[in-house]
């Protein structure tokens, strides 16, 4: 992923909204959510009975998923540049050629210092849905290191905790309106303030949920000012092409939007949409999943 909101015990219908953007280069292949064959290989002893997730199908990892049980899980990259923010002849000069082959080489805009010898982190998404919380928290520390940087949110709908592996630290989602980026949680930049203001502006007073206006707030590609761009190391131009909720570029871009609501009843829908290099939906599925009762009642 690439930006996720989250309102957690702020609508009196849904406790739990989740908004997620996920972007990428258009050129590595994906397959959209889908329930994932048992046959799946996990690195935990238990494997979860069922995932909802999308697939890279270059690594093997996902993004974000689900189970049947209820439990969650959504990664994204920890972007740190090399702490120049000047363009350069290897950083490109428009957002027509911001996805060069010697861009993709030389600024992997959504990484923390890259380095291709690491382990793909989409697996760590498939970890933290067949293992328990408590196992993450022992193990994360330890495993982050094989990883470029990352956040990792994981856990049951209304538990969720974010693990930061560039400052090795654990935080617990608490009730409110919070938004994640590729930076640490709740970090001001433009782009997130937007969408948390007019998340609680969707929401507050508002007994209903219109899951169009959330899509619509996922599509929000207004860019930052540049004098209001964070700097996180990389090239202006980088920094404004990657500004907005929702990317639009023939090479990269944003490539889904997944809307996850649950409500007071313990009642999960998905709705999932994908997109092409210009920004029109090709693509969308709505999944529901009842939680178990025994899964609702350890949650409780």
């Amino acid at each position: 992923m690439c930006i996720l909101f989250f309102a957690l015990k702020q609508h009196p219908q849904y406790p739990v909204i989740i908004c997620a953007n996920r972007d990428e280069f258009h050129q590595r292949p994906s397959k959209s959510m889908h329930f994932w064959d048992k046959k799946v290989l996990f690195t935990a002893k238990e494997q979860p009975e069922k995932i909802l997730a999308g697939k890279d199908l270059q690594a093997g990892g996902t993004w974000l998923g689900l189970t049947s049980q209820g439990r969650f899980a959504a990664l994204t990259n920890f972007r740190q540049g090399t702490g120049n923010n000047n363009t350069t002849a290897n950083q490109p000069a428009s957002s027509d050629r911001v996805q060069s082959d010697q861009a993709q080489n030389d600024l992997a805009p959504n990484n923390h210092t890259k380095n291709d010898a690491k382990v793909s982190r989409g697996h760590l998404v498939l970890q933290a849905l067949a293992q328990s919380d408590a196992q993450l928290i022992q193990q994360l520390p330890i495993s982050s290191p094989n990883y470029n940087g990352f956040n990792l949110v994981f856990g049951e709908l209304d538990n969720l905790h974010i693990y930061d592996s560039v400052n090795q630290r654990f935080n617990k989602l608490t009730s409110g309106v919070h938004s994640l980026c590729n930076g640490t949680l709740d970090d001001i930049w433009p782009k997130m303030a937007l969408g948390q203001q007019q998340l609680i502006s969707m929401i507050t007073n508002n007994d209903k949920l219109d899951i169009e206006q959330l899509f619509h707030l996922m599509k929000n590609a207004q860019q930052a000012k540049p004098e209001h761009l964070p700097n996180t190391g990389i090239a202006k131009e980088w920094e404004q092409f990657l500004s907005s909720i929702f990317i639009v570029s023939p090479q990269y871009g944003t490539r889904t939007t997944t809307i996850i609501t649950k409500d007071i009843n313990g009642i999960i829908d998905i709705a999932d949409r994908s997109y092409n290099e210009s920004g029109e939906c090709i693509e969308q599925q709505k999944f529901v999943m009842p939680i178990p009762l025994s899964a609702r009642t350890k949650s409780q």
